[in-house]
C-alpha cells in the first residue's frame, strides 16, 4: 500500500511538472516585444531623404516599402503613422504618432532638429519611453546636409500638422498585414540607407522643448494599458539598447555587421562563379585548340594499331611547325589533307602490318 502511494505522489509530481513547463513554453512563445515592430534607424533614414515633411509621412507609410510594423490597436494590419510638429524656438519636434482609432493617437517617436547660434543643425530620433525606454536614440550622420533642412528655419513657417486620420487616409496607402517579428528583422536592414551612420547615445539635446511638449503628447495606447510599458515589459533594462545586448535573438545589425553580412553573400556568389569559369577553363585548357584529331587519337580510337612511332613523328614535325599543321598533315599523307583519307591509310598500313 505504501508503495503505491508513493508511486501515485511521484507520477502527480511528474504530471504537474510538464503542465508547468509546457505552460511557461507557451508564454515565452507567444510575447513579443512592441519596439520591434519600429527600427529608428529607418526613421531616420528616410527622413534624411525626404524633401519636406508631408514627404517624410508618404514615405513612412509607403506599402511598396513598409517601414513600420507597428500594429498596436491588434486589428491585423500595420498603423498608420501621422507627422504633426512642435517649435520651440530654434528646435522643431517631429512627433510620430500610431493612428489608433477615431481621435485616438499614441505617440511612437520624436525626431529633434536644432540649430545653434552658428547655424549648426543637430539631429536625434528619439524612441517614446513607453515605447522604448529611457533615453533610446540615435543621432544620425548624414553625407549630405537634408534638404528639408531648408524648410525649418525661414520667415513665417508654420508647424507641419497631418491633414490625415482615422478612416480618412492619401490615395497611395493601403493598409498591410503586419510581419512576423523575425521577418520584419530581415525586411528592415534592405530599407536603411547605410551610406549614413546611425550613432547611439543616450542623452538627449532638446530637454526643455521636449519638457514643454511633453504634457501634450498622445498616449491613447499608454492609457488604455498602463502595464505594457517598457519598464513593465522588460524589468531590469533601461531601455531597448540595452534589452538588445543580452537578447539571444536575430536582430538587424550596425552598418559594419550588414555590410559585412552582405559582402560574405557577394563573395560566395563570387566564388561559385569563379569555380565554373576555373571548371570551363580547366576543360578548355585539356581540350586541343586545334578540333582535328591527331594521327595518335584517331588510331588509338578506333583500335587498329598499336604502332605508334609514326605519330611520334608526326607530333614531333608538328611542335616544329606549330601553325603549319595542315602542311605537316599534307606531307606526311602525300599531298591529301584529308582526315578521313589520313585514317584509312593508317588503318591499311596497320593492316599489311599485322598480315606480314
Amino acid at each position: 500500500m505504501k508503495t503505491k502511494i508513493i508511486t501515485l505522489t511521484l507520477l502527480t509530481s511528474l504530471f504537474a511538472g510538464q503542465l508547468f513547463a509546457q505552460d511557461r513554453t507557451t508564454v515565452n512563445a507567444t510575447s513579443s516585444e512592441i519596439s520591434d515592430n519600429l527600427d529608428l534607424r529607418a526613421v531616420a533614414s528616410i527622413f534624411g531623404d525626404a524633401l519636406n515633411l508631408d514627404d517624410f509621412e508618404r514615405r513612412l507609410n509607403d506599402p511598396k516599402v513598409q517601414i513600420s510594423n507597428l500594429d498596436l490597436n491588434q486589428d491585423n494590419q500595420v498603423d498608420y503613422l501621422r507627422v504633426i510638429e512642435s517649435v520651440e524656438g530654434n528646435t522643431h519636434l517631429i512627433i510620430v504618432q500610431s493612428v489608433l482609432g477615431r481621435d485616438t493617437f499614441q505617440d511612437v517617436a520624436t525626431i529633434e532638429v536644432e540649430r545653434d547660434r552658428n547655424n549648426n543643425v543637430q539631429l536625434q530620433v528619439v524612441g517614446d519611453v513607453y515605447m522604448y525606454g529611457d533615453n533610446y536614440i540615435y543621432e544620425p550622420v548624414y553625407v549630405n546636409t537634408p534638404v528639408i533642412y531648408n524648410h525649418f528655419w525661414v520667415t513665417n513657417y508654420r508647424p507641419y500638422c497631418s491633414s490625415w486620420y482615422w478612416g480618412y487616409y492619401p490615395t497611395y496607402y493601403y493598409a498591410w498585414t503586419p510581419f512576423p517579428v523575425f521577418g520584419y528583422r530581415n525586411h528592415i536592414g534592405l530599407c536603411i540607407n547605410f551610406n549614413y551612420s546611425y550613432n547611439y547615445v543616450n542623452y538627449r539635446r532638446c530637454h526643455v522643448a521636449y519638457t514643454n511638449y511633453y504634457g501634450r503628447r498622445a498616449n491613447g495606447y499608454e492609457r488604455q494599458y498602463p502595464n505594457r510599458s517598457f519598464s513593465h515589459r522588460n524589468s531590469g533594462y533601461a531601455n531597448r539598447h540595452e534589452l538588445d545586448r543580452t537578447r539571444n535573438i536575430r536582430t538587424t545589425g550596425t552598418r559594419n555587421e550588414i555590410a559585412h553580412n552582405s559582402n560574405s553573400t557577394r563573395d560566395n556568389s563570387l566564388v561559385r562563379n569563379n569555380t565554373s569559369t576555373r571548371t570551363q577553363n580547366t576543360r578548355r585548357d585539356d581540350t586541343p585548340r586545334n578540333n582535328s584529331s591527331t594521327r595518335s587519337e584517331v588510331v588509338r580510337r578506333d583500335n587498329t594499331t598499336r604502332n605508334i612511332g609514326s605519330n611520334r613523328t608526326e607530333n614531333i614535325r608538328r611542335d616544329n611547325n606549330p601553325r603549319g599543321n595542315s602542311s605537316t598533315r599534307a606531307e606526311n599523307n602525300g599531298g591529301n589533307s584529308s582526315p578521313r583519307n589520313e585514317s584509312s591509310r593508317t588503318q591499311g598500313n596497320s593492316n599489311k602490318s599485322r598480315r606480314g
